[in-house]
Parts: C-alpha cells; structure tokens; sequence
C-alpha cells in the first residue's frame, strides 16, 4: 500500500466506497503493513476521540485514551476474530481504557442506567428540530461560542447518557451501531438517547441548528498527532 492512496483513503468515513474494508486491513497489518496500520488509525481517529472525550470530559486525556486504544489493539489484533465488528470492537477498547482512567482517578463510574433520568416536556425536541433566526454572518462569527456552550451541556450529562449521545447525535452512528459498539441492548441505547435529549433540554438556551457536528472538533493537527505518536511509540 502506498502513500499515495493512503491519503486518498484517509478520512472520518469508516470504509468509503471502494476503499479496503476493515477485514482486509487487519490481514494486512497482522502481515506487518504499518501503512495499513496508519489507515485504520485515521479512518477511526475522530471516532475513538469523541467517545473517549464524551466519557472523560478532557481533552488531552481523551487524546491519550485513543493513543492507548491503539497500542492495546495492535498488541492484542490477533484475538480479534473478524471480519465484521472491527469499529465496535475498538469502541469497546476505548471505553475500557476511558473507565479504568476515571477509576484510576478515584472518580466512580458504570454503564448501567441512572434511576434519576427524566424525560422532558413532550413536543419539539431542540437537539433534533430547532434552527437559528440568526443571519449567517451572525452566525459564522458566533460559532465558535456556541461550540463551547454544547459542549459544556453535553459534559453536564450523565456519564452512561454522554457516551450514548456522542455515539447516536454526534457521530451519527445508528442505535444497533451504539449498541454493539458499548456493549449494550438497543433498547436502553434508546432509553439513554431519549433521556440525554431530555436532560439537554433544561440546560440550552440557544438555538443548535445544525451544530451538533461540530462537537469535540477533532482537527487534521490532532490526527496527525496521534499516528504519530503511536508508530512512533511502536517502532513501525
């Protein structure tokens, strides 16, 4: 594999069309393509960074969960069974990493549903529905503002609620994909995104509109950053 097609193969997307699915650059790395490694590497990064920042709520402890992801599933890619579930399986990775963090810094946490959730006000749901009145330039120039204020809402949540919200309303992934990829049952992916919803409801007062992507931005420096650091620290 060259360099050449890593960067036309880099990129957020999980397997963009006619790019080698995760199955096959498992074999290769496993064969010791380090590129193939590198691939994977950026096909997940943003991923693995916002789960890892939804559970940790910092950033540059978010950074160095993914980097630990990374080494740990280079280590242990021979257990890996495949083909499918190679996303889910590195989410599960990262939240194992991101817990025994927090319980390394003697904060509790679990994934088990928190009995104080409520729902919201029925009607219109702003996560999913309301748009801003504000005019581009407006909104352009307070973009940055706003960013920061989800985000803060997003960390005020509970921890099982963020990774769920992350996954579902950031990420975009699906509720079967939630799921799979934090070891849940769909149904209480569904319980916990409705009551993430709902709990965002009491703490914004603006209007997102189409903000939500623009969550725990993951920039090309950050990318960079981290394959770096992980070839490096592996000698590839």
């Amino acid at each position: 594999m060259t360099r050449d097609r890593l960067r036309i193969w880099s990129g957020p997307a999980a397997e963009k069309e006619g790019t080698p699915p995760d199955g096959m650059l498992v074999e290769q790395v496993r064969a010791g393509d380090a590129v193939a490694f590198e691939l994977i590497m950026r096909r997940y990064n943003r991923l693995l960074y916002r789960l890892a920042r939804g559970i940790l709520r910092n950033e540059s402890d978010a950074e160095e969960v993914v980097q630990e992801t990374y080494l740990r599933a280079y280590a242990k890619l021979a257990e890996f069974k495949g083909p499918q579930g190679f996303r889910a399986w590195l989410c599960r990775i990262v939240v194992n990493e991101a817990l025994g963090r927090r319980r390394r810094g003697g904060q509790v946490i679990s994934l088990e549903d928190h009995a104080a959730g409520t729902s919201g006000p029925h009607g219109s749901d702003p996560v999913e529905t309301m748009r801003t009145q504000q005019p581009d330039p407006e909104r352009q120039a307070s973009s940055s503002e706003l960013r920061k204020m989800l985000e803060g809402a997003v960390d005020s949540l509970s921890d099982d609620f963020r990774a769920v919200f992350v996954l579902r309303a950031v990420e975009g992934l699906s509720v079967a994909e939630t799921a799979e990829a934090l070891g849940l049952r769909p149904e209480t992916v569904k319980t916990r995104f409705h009551r993430a919803r709902a709990n965002l409801q009491r703490h914004l007062t603006g209007r997102i509109g189409s903000n939500l992507p623009s969550l725990f931005e993951f920039g090309g420096a950050r990318c960079d950053r981290i394959v770096s650091t992980v070839l490096g620290r592996l000698d590839l």
